[in-house]
């Protein structure tokens, strides 16, 4: 940052005490030498290696076609940087033996962030298989988040002398050809700058920008089919069962139909891509929503609605007050003076107060269609990049005959995302269009998510197919061995002359074949019906619906529903997500006095042994105000609040009796609205005076000087010549810095601090407020000491403080305020169930340290029995001390054996910027876990996308991330489940989200009762269908022993194919959709029970391998006692033999009996659809069999089954084995659950208990004692934390008061002039 050469090594620069107007938390651009020594890095810049040296050696090159070199007002560095427009600069990189000596390096060569050779991060790829999957979008997604946060110190930094440009090998083959999909990306930085013209959209055309249109889907036409694919066959089954099709084509290979495996394989693509289709589809449709929003586009002189999508590069748009902006602007004009517009940033940065954008002087008069037309001339922007505060570029302007170019800053930067607030118009020229917008190139593509369960479950099918493979082994070799043993008892097989090693691979393959079901293939479909409905689920689910915005649930990415049910860590954003952004005033205290709006039945008012005690209401302030020996107090108190701030008041012409009131934080606009409410009405301003409306009369303040807030001072102070014609000084700020500067004689502090404490403890946000009146004498020697400081060079900031230091001592307190920062309804005991589920929340802001504690309170995430660890350094050294110091105090503690108290880590941006290095970050990791909460303040939303990643990275835990603007779009993506709120800030989080709610209380049962559901029925669903498979298809191998290993199998093909299509497809199918553990209600009330998704207690290994030994169990005892019942092929009463296809036929039946009775035994919800399923099943093949065995021998199709109908149906061995058999497998399962139950329960089998016997239980009054504990315990901690209301930036607000007359009329195009006076400025 300018002015601090410690800080020139950040690449994201949080310090608060830089005093930039209009870009809060960026430098101030400036000429003096301090800054020009430090070359502009942007961070695409930083990523291709580009250095102090080259871009200075470049800048010249570049200036030299662009300007006379005598230019020397240019705040750009003469456009010394082009940022490249792709970030994958796979074809711009260096040879690493010839890398400049003047690159930077990074911290280590082994470190995951390292980019040797420069730019080249061509081996991120992986060659030519990275090439392809990256042109369809599966590669891992780069994003400066893979980037370090901090540059490293460059390596002979200088450049040659006489700027002799350094010298570059470039790689000839990468630079001329580029395998892969797609034309080869070209390089902006030897393209030169942007160039842009104005009114000229031909020579804009011929450039080719890319349009304004925006997509968040995952395909496209091009790209649907072999990403689907991928997708699909990434899972192992589905490459499993490709691999059998292929073989089941083989000729004599197969025992089984050759297309009974890519028959079924087909549906399940079809399926799986059926829904891919419909839930992209639905993003494209909010796709198409937002880019046919309207705009206004300059056209000849008149501007015309147009679609987001039309607009281009070179138009002049006109954004109207609340609307967002189109793409990124230029601004041009505004209404206001000199060219000032307010915007909210939420959707970027997360912060609440407006920013302050200015024209430059030249363009701030074109204010009207007319004279925007008639512009001519270009700018000459940077390239496209991922910056969001930094921005280059010069605009040339046509004027008498002549060219003049001007210089262009953040300051003219209108970013996508934004939205205008508080001023009527602004004028702009688009200069990045759609993906190149900045907001887009600091989002990622849509990521391919996982799960966890997806993953294990492919762990558990290679276990399968190793299984698989052992059989076919066993039975190859068993066969091999029998041919050799057996063949003179087998002569009519001609065997003598078979090739045993022929023989032995030719087996392999065909018992390949015939265990593949072993591998469910419904399994598949069946998942993806049962997700598919969760999500249907989730989105017809009332209570989990926002009636006031008329905005349901809406579950984007059905595949993750499961992951939902093992969250351990919660990433949340604050404002727009816990709270609701809008600021209310609430309560005072003034002389002593107690008041509020609401006042609660049980602290009204009271007098109590002659003193008066409670809370009065407004009404009777307003009755004091007139009769109350503190009315003076009273009458300060709310001129303090009607004239100490930086708010505009606006009318509208329809309406001249309504004032609006322009804030550049919602906490001035609520107190400026509470004085309002109050009776003292801000009604206009001038350069150098307010006025004010008290009791229908006017009064008039002379402002005389403005001692500006920041994040040092933490108060505002105003120096005032009242009406009365004396001067005062109005004060007002944090408690603890209003409490030292008090005169020795206030008698009120003690209450005020009483009722400071209990304004904390409601969790609202509070000022001090107090003045002094100012002899004429001492103003005028303060006076002079104030303008020297004003005028000073060097360090203005803080001679400025000092100076404001001398005025401000021996105040009068007056009183107090406190502010609702309105928390979203439930926040506080959504919080809280989730800790009490186990979970871990991170909340991650771009607040204030004090406001984001303060919040934290306020919603129970902080609580009173807490410990706060705040770690706020400036450099690298202090907060690895810092960390290291706390770990170790942690650790001891934890070591001696002690009780660990409950933690909450408090860590800002700046401090955060070091902690994610690679040394440090698993210092901070480890500190972090050790805490029931943390709190990332002043982060950016590269910061919050680092933290999910580190967490992701290190811990094997499920994060979910949950955010509203497009500031939170990153950390979304980065975790394993991304929720978005669709809220005030805009849809771009609920766009990119997998789950879009509209309150954050909705978390609650979306994780706790949806969650947990899905994740227990997936479970089952997936456990039972390897259960079921198994039991049928293992009787085959059983029967291998028997027929000498010669690959004949006991079931007709196509019933064996039928198993899992039609006769055991709905049980699981009832189960993964209707079954319910345990109720929401008891779900709800008992959060505990998320932990067994937490632990992964429903899909363990060792529930894996009991389910196949169950199965195993099973095939064991169906296969042994169907032999012995058919021994001798069952000779029947008429004299025949039943033989082999009856008895397949008849332990086929009893193997559904007892998988049908094990889903069953295993069902805990039995409804008419469970009904429905299965018996049902068992219905359905008894009444296929008779049917398919009639048909199928008349046509010829299937000669297995002729003639045995008949037989079947009258054999009383048939039905009592189809009886007997199920209950002799099963018994052992029942004893098994009825020991579980009885002797060695789980957690939830306790609360399945209750909920069938409805069992009350007696916790309200333990929880009523435990909430007064901590109701006093958080009185003590208020005593030493409190947040105070201030939210603004640390900027030069005065020079924005000081344009303004609101007094004066607005012109014919409803702009304001400026009425800056000429004489002296006011400061």
């Amino acid at each position: 940052m300018a002015g601090s050469s410690s800080n020139n090594d950040l690449l994201l620069d949080l310090d608060d005490h830089g005093r930039n107007y209009g870009n809060p938390g960026r430098p101030a651009i400036d000429t003096n030498v301090e800054y020009q020594s430090r070359p502009s890095v942007s961070y695409d810049d930083f990523v291709n290696g580009n250095t102090a040296g080259s871009s200075a050696v470049y800048s010249q090159s570049v200036a030299s076609q662009l300007s006379p070199a005598t230019r020397t007002y240019s705040q750009t560095r003469e456009l010394g940087h082009y940022q490249p427009y792709y970030d994958e600069a796979d074809d711009l990189g260096h040879d690493s033996g010839s890398r400049p000596a003047s690159g930077y390096q990074y911290a280590s060569a082994t470190d995951d962030h390292s980019d040797v050779g420069g730019a080249n991060r061509q081996s991120a790829y992986g060659g030519v298989v990275g090439r392809v999957k990256s042109a369809f979008g599966m590669n891992q997604e780069y994003s400066e988040m893979d980037l370090p946060l901090t540059e490293a110190t460059p390596i002979g930094s200088s450049p040659a002398p006489g700027g002799a440009p350094s010298t570059r090998k470039r790689r000839n083959s990468g630079s001329k050809f580029t395998f892969g999909f797609g034309r080869k990306k070209v390089d902006p930085s030897t393209l030169g700058p942007r160039v842009i013209h104005l009114n000229n959209p031909p020579a804009n055309a011929v450039n080719k920008y890319v349009d304004n249109h925006v997509s968040t889907a995952k395909y496209n036409i091009a790209t649907f089919i072999p990403k689907f694919l991928y997708e699909q066959f990434s899972k192992y089954a589905n490459l499993f069962f490709l691999f059998t099709a292929g073989l089941q084509q083989i000729p004599n290979i197969s025992p089984t139909n050759r297309y009974t495996t890519i028959g079924p394989l087909i549906v399940v693509l079809i399926v799986s891509a059926g829904k891919e289709l419909i839930e992209d589809w639905k993003r494209k449709t909010q796709d198409t929503e937002l880019n046919r929003s309207k705009a206004r586009v300059l056209i000849g002189t008149t501007f015309e609605t147009q679609r987001w999508i039309n607009v281009r590069v070179g138009d002049i748009v006109r954004v109207e007050s609340e609307e967002p902006f189109p793409a990124d602007l230029v601004l041009m004009a505004s209404s206001e003076p000199e060219g000032l517009c307010y915007i909210e940033t939420a959707n970027l940065d997360g912060e609440t107060n407006l920013k302050i954008k200015q024209a430059i002087p030249e363009t701030a008069g074109f204010v009207s269609p007319g004279d925007l037309s008639r512009l001519s001339g270009r700018i000459r922007s940077e390239q496209p990049n991922s910056s969001l505060y930094t921005y280059e570029a010069t605009l040339t302007i046509d004027v008498g005959g002549g060219e003049k170019e001007l210089p262009l800053s953040p300051e003219q930067l209108l970013l996508r995302g934004a939205t205008l607030r508080n001023t009527p118009w602004v004028h702009g020229v688009v200069v990045f269009t759609g993906h190149e917008t900045k907001l887009m190139r600091n989002a990622t593509a849509t990521p391919i998510k996982r799960t966890a369960v997806e993953r294990t479950l492919n762990v558990q099918i290679i276990m399968l197919v190793s299984i698989l493979l052992i059989l076919s082994l066993v039975s190859s070799t068993g066969d091999v061995i029998k041919q050799s043993t057996a063949s003179s008892t087998m002569s009519y097989l001609y065997l003598e002359n078979n090739n045993r090693v022929k023989q032995f691979f030719a087996d392999i393959l065909t018992y390949w074949v015939l265990y593949s079901n072993l591998v469910p293939i419904s399994l598949f479909v069946t998942v993806e019906v049962v997700k598919y409905y969760h999500a249907f689920l989730i989105n017809s689910d009332l209570d989990i619906y926002y009636a006031e915005t008329d905005t349901p649930a809406v579950c984007r990415t059905s595949s993750l529903v499961e992951e939902l049910g093992q969250i351990e860590y919660i990433f949340s954003d604050k404002t727009g997500t816990l709270t609701c952004n809008m600021m209310e005033f609430k309560q005072c205290s003034i002389g002593g006095i107690c008041y509020a709006d609401e006042v609660p039945e049980d602290r009204r008012a009271t007098v109590q042994d002659g003193v008066e005690v409670g809370i009065h209401d407004f009404a009777r302030l307003a009755e004091n105000l007139k009769t109350h020996s503190s009315r003076e107090v009273m009458h300060h108190f709310l001129a303090l609040l009607a004239t100490c701030h930086t708010v505009i008041p606006e009318r509208k012409e329809d309406k001249p009796n309504e004032i609006k009131y322009q804030a550049a934080s919602p906490d001035e606009g609520a107190l400026v609205e509470g004085a309002v409410q109050l009776g003292y009405q801000f009604i206009a301003r001038k350069p150098r005076s307010v006025a004010i409306m008290v009791g229908g009369k006017e009064y008039e303040y002379e402002m005389l000087n403005i001692c500006e807030f920041n994040s040092t001072r933490k108060r505002m102070s105003t120096v005032l010549r009242c009406p009365d014609g004396k001067i005062r000084i109005y004060c007002k700020g944090a408690d603890t810095v209003i409490m030292e500067r008090l005169h020795k004689d206030n008698p009120m502090v003690e209450v005020t601090l009483q009722h400071l404490e209990d304004y904390a403890t409601e969790g609202l946000r509070t000022l001090c407020l107090a003045m002094r009146e100012i002899p004429d004498e001492e103003y005028r020697q303060w006076s002079a000491i104030y303008d020297k400081a004003a005028t000073t060079i060097n360090n203005r900031g803080d001679e400025l403080d000092k100076a404001a230091e001398l005025i401000e001592k021996d105040l009068y307190l007056l009183g107090a305020t406190a502010i609702e920062d309105k928390l979203q309804d439930g926040v506080p005991d959504t919080i809280h169930t989730l800790q009490t589920a186990g979970i871990k929340i991170w909340v991650l802001t771009g607040d204030r340290q004090e406001t984001a504690i303060n919040i934290g309170m306020s919603c129970k995430l902080i609580s009173e029995d807490m410990t706060l660890i705040i770690v706020n350094e400036d450099n690298m050294q202090d907060t690895r001390d810092s960390l290291t110091k706390k770990l170790n105090a942690v650790k001891s503690q934890k070591d001696a054996g002690g009780e660990l108290e409950a933690l909450a880590l408090v860590i800002d941006g700046r401090s955060l910027t070091f902690a994610l290095e690679r040394e440090l970050e698993k210092v901070f990791l480890d500190l972090a876990v050790m805490c029931k909460a943390v709190i990332c303040c002043r982060v950016s939303p590269l910061q919050k996308a680092l933290v999910v990643k580190l967490v992701k990275r290190h811990l094997k835990a499920i994060l979910l991330a949950i955010g509203d603007g497009a500031n939170d779009v990153s950390m979304i993506q980065a975790a394993h489940v991304g929720v978005g709120i669709s809220g005030v800030e805009g849809l771009q989080a609920a766009r990119s989200a997998d789950v879009a709610i509209g309150q954050f209380r909705f978390l609650r049962k979306l994780l706790l009762v949806h969650g947990a559901w899905s994740y227990q029925r997936i479970s089952k669903v997936i456990l039972y269908s390897f259960y079921k498979n198994i039991t049928l298809y293992m009787t085959q191998f059983w029967f291998s022993f028997q027929n000498a290993f010669s690959g004949q199998v006991i079931y007709e093909s196509w019933t064996l194919s039928f198993y899992n299509v039609f006769f055991t497809v709905l049980p699981p199918l009832v189960m993964g959709i209707f079954d319910q553990f345990i109720s929401a209600r008891l779900l709800d009330r008992y959060p505990q029970l998320y932990q067994l998704g937490q632990k992964g207690q429903f899909f363990k290994t060792s529930s894996f391998w009991a389910w196949l030994v169950n199965g195993f169990y099973h095939s064991l005892i169906l296969y042994i006692f169907s032999e012995l019942i058919f021994l001798y092929d069952l000779p029947m009463g008429d004299g025949q033999t039943a033989g082999h296809w009856l008895w397949g036929t008849a332990l086929y039946t009893a193997v559904l009996a007892t998988v049908l009775g094990k889903a069953a035994l295993v069902t805990n919800l039995w409804t008419k659809y469970t009904v429905m399923a299965i018996p049902g099943s068992m219905l359905i093949w008894m009444g296929f069999m008779p049917a398919y065995a009639t048909v199928a021998p008349m046509l010829g199709f299937s000669t297995e089954y002729q003639g045995i109908l008949a037989k079947l149906i009258t054999s009383p061995v048939f039905w009592a084995m189809v009886i007997i058999l199920p209950a002799l497998c099963l018994t052992r399962d029942f004893a098994w659950k009825y020991a579980k139950r009885m002797y060695y329960p789980q957690t939830y089998h306790h609360i399945q208990e209750i909920q069938k016997y409805n069992i009350q239980d007696y916790r309200p009054r333990m929880e009523q004692f435990q909430k007064a504990i901590r109701k006093v315990r958080q009185v003590q901690r208020m005593r030493k934390q409190r947040g105070y209301a201030f939210s603004q930036a640390d900027e030069g607000q005065s020079r924005v008061i000081q344009a303004y007359d609101t007094t004066k009329e607005r012109g014919k195009y409803g702009e304001m002039k400026s009425v800056r006076p000429e004489d002296r400025p006011l400061r």
